[in-house]
């Protein structure tokens, strides 16, 4: 059996035609959105624990997705299973072998730090984080080394499906945003966080549709980027003065 086949669409914790309903009559703009996109669903590995998605989360971190599951595939053949190493198998691999691995010097601090931290329950059991608030998994789990706000948030929506989660610094979220409403330019966190309030309780649908519509557009996706909206500033070459210019 191999990670494909542990991977399960799966219904998430609350119902997702009454979060599309709500969203559609709420905000016909992306409901128009909703419309044109494929169904919402979540994939989920029904054996992956906090730790494991969080390892996955930090080879994941800043490159891109092709380039991250190549290293995530070699960091795996480096425990006893082929699955994602144990914290006591991360412990023990030595910094080279990990950096061979393809981990920046930064990311072997985290993944080291993640399973010290797990060793010592700072990061919870699944059982014990289904249990906890988003805001106590942010403030636990952000005390790991390499873990922002942005890691804990997708572990809060593709690991525990949580309804209500709105990643504000995400680069798809917000290109998504500018291409479902027109804008010439990618919206701040600030601007994206105002008007995600009229999505709340279904945060987390809403933003997968902000990724949906990324795929839709396309090539058409690289229009927006964060300077589309400026002006250019066009600087005149002046000449040289009369009285010093070349006859």
């Amino acid at each position: 059996m191999n990670d494909k086949d542990l991977t399960w669409k799966v219904t998430p914790p609350f119902d997702p035609r009454e979060a599309v309903r709500f969203l559609t009559e709420t905000d016909p703009r992306l409901g128009q959105l909703i419309a044109r996109s494929i169904e919402f669903e979540f994939e989920m590995d029904p054996l992956q624990s906090p730790y494991d998605a969080l390892l996955e989360a930090i080879v994941y971190q800043s490159i891109s997705g092709k380039a991250a599951k190549v290293i995530f595939e070699r960091i795996k053949a480096l425990s006893a299973d082929g699955r994602s190493p144990s914290p006591e198998e991360i412990l023990r691999l030595r910094r080279p072998v990990l950096r061979r691995a393809g981990l920046s010097g930064a990311k072997v601090d985290a993944v080291k730090d993640l399973a010290r931290k797990t060793m010592e329950g700072v990061v919870p059991t699944l059982e014990q984080a289904h249990a906890m608030s988003d805001r106590e998994l942010v403030e636990k789990l952000i005390s790991v080394r390499g873990i922002g706000a942005w890691t804990v948030e997708m572990f809060l929506i593709f690991r525990l499906g949580r309804p209500d989660v709105l990643p504000v610094h995400d680069y798809g979220v917000l290109k998504g945003f500018a291409l479902t409403y027109g804008k010439k330019r990618i919206p701040t966190p600030r601007e994206l966080t105002e008007y995600g309030e009229r999505w709340r309780p279904y945060r987390t649908v809403a933003s997968w549709y902000m990724w949906r519509a990324v795929q839709l557009a396309g090539k058409d996706a690289r229009k927006i980027n964060k300077n589309s909206g400026k002006k250019k500033i066009v600087r005149k070459k002046r000449g040289r003065p009369a009285s010093r210019r070349k006859k």
